[in-house]
């Protein structure tokens, strides 16, 4: 505040004060009475400084007031520098400490970095020594092999699927013959694959898909084993090649040479197809349960077993020719199943079967024994232009719809026992 406004300040409380003064003054010398006057005078006079003191109160507080809102202001001021200064500091504080994280963090990628090359090229190395081995020409060398690509495989997740592709592949290419050294390392191969596809082991490696595309296998027992999409497709299985309790998802091709396959106790869904596959010995679903379809057309089987198993989609054999027996005894066909055109050599039992849906044995040809006793059929039946050439019998079997046996033939010498309500007449001597 400039000098001069309290001196104009001043001023103006001393004018105000004698105006009030003469005024009171006059007022008091109009009183008659020298007394009165006189004490009217004192009165006039102590007003007057009254207001003389009133005033420069007035001011005073004026300037108290102010002079507290100057100091308020100032410490809201110093408080907001003071907050910013905070601020400020904390952003630079923040700052620091992100530019020392991200450098710290850079550091860290880095440093990983480093370690993932340095661990792909030690996988890179161990993998190529353990080909390279597999590779040699000897075949104890080849074992090492093998087992360095599984240890290899157990410790890192990620080289399993090619560890298995190279083990597939190995198995794949042309093994000489009678070479008992190379036979046991090949063994030894599908004990690799199939030691890491039972869930019920610590070794277990989910997700393995077997490419055996026209493989040599001896022996190959994946009993028990969880496979997903495994092709054998144009395989040669020589011994028995077990599939025993396993569980299949996706497709399972099977169109290989097999001298004997056993699948009891099998569960899964997967697609599974024998189509073109030839078995010399015995082929086994017993106690299967199949939620996927099941194809075996123009397959060539000897023994054919299905005892008990149980078939959610389609069951195809059109064109199968069973060389010996095949047997469903109490076999359940929840979907449709097809043996049109099939060929059944020797005995075909179907004793307490069940088909829940369609059954087709169209141009089906009977060698010996054919029963279907007890069967239920709850579906369409239609046995239309087949061949039996042995006894058969429909004893016990019953039909939701009359069976379908148009123009199918059976021999006269044998005895047999057509369903209910069958015409039976002699078309020629035999």
């Amino acid at each position: 505040m400039p000098w001069w406004l309290v001196l104009v300040g001043l001023l103006v409380a001393a004018l105000l004060g004698w105006l009030v003064l003469d005024w009171l003054l006059g007022e008091a010398d109009r009183a008659a009475q020298p007394d009165t006057r006189a004490t009217l005078r004192i009165d006039a006079i102590r007003t007057g400084l009254t207001v003389v003191a009133g005033t420069g109160g007035g001011l005073a507080l004026l300037l108290a007031a102010r002079r507290q809102w100057i100091g308020e202001r100032a410490q809201r001021h110093q408080e907001a520098v003071a907050a910013q200064d905070q601020a400020h500091r904390e952003r630079v504080q923040a700052h620091t400490e992100a530019i020392t994280e991200a450098g710290q963090r850079h550091q860290e990628r880095q440093a990983e970095a480093a370690e993932h090359d340095a661990a792909e090229r030690r996988l890179t190395e161990l993998y190529t020594g353990a080909v390279e081995l597999l590779g040699n020409d000897n075949a104890a060398v080849r074992l090492g092999g093998l087992h360095a690509l599984e240890r290899l495989g157990q410790d890192n997740p990620a080289q399993r699927e090619t560890i298995v592709a190279v083990l597939c592949a190995y198995l794949r290419m042309p093994a000489p013959q009678d070479d008992a050294r190379e036979a046991e390392v090949r063994r030894t191969a599908q004990r690799v694959l199939t030691r890491h596809l039972r869930t019920n082991d610590d070794a277990f490696w989910p997700g393995v898909r077997l490419d055996l595309t026209g493989a040599r296998l001896d022996g190959f027992d994946a009993a028990g084993c969880t496979l997903d999409d495994a092709d054998l497709t144009g395989a040669v299985c020589a011994g028995t090649t077990s599939l025993a309790g396993a569980t299949v998802r996706g497709r399972l091709r099977l169109g290989a040479t097999f001298a004997d396959l056993v699948c009891d106790d099998l569960r899964g869904d997967a697609e599974i197809a024998l189509d073109d596959a030839e078995i010399t010995g015995r082929v086994s679903f017993d106690r299967a349960d199949l939620a996927g379809d099941l194809s075996c057309r123009q397959a060539i089987i000897c023994r054919a077993s299905f005892r008990r198993a149980t078939l959610h989609r389609t069951a195809t054999f059109d064109a199968a020719h069973f060389t010996h027996s095949v047997t469903f005894r109490e076999a359940v066909f929840l979907s449709g199943v097809s043996m049109d055109r099939a060929t059944i050599a020797g005995y075909a039992g179907f004793r307490l079967a069940r088909f829940g849906d369609l059954a087709l044995f169209r141009w089906t040809k009977f060698g010996d024994r054919t029963s279907f006793e007890g069967a239920r059929f709850d579906g369409i039946a239609n046995f239309g232009r087949s061949r039996f050439h042995g006894p058969v019998t429909f004893e016990g079997a019953t039909f939701a719809r009359p069976p379908l046996v148009e123009h199918a033939r059976a021999t006269v010498a044998d005895p047999h026992v057509w369903p209910k309500g069958t015409t039976v007449g002699r078309l020629d001597d035999d």
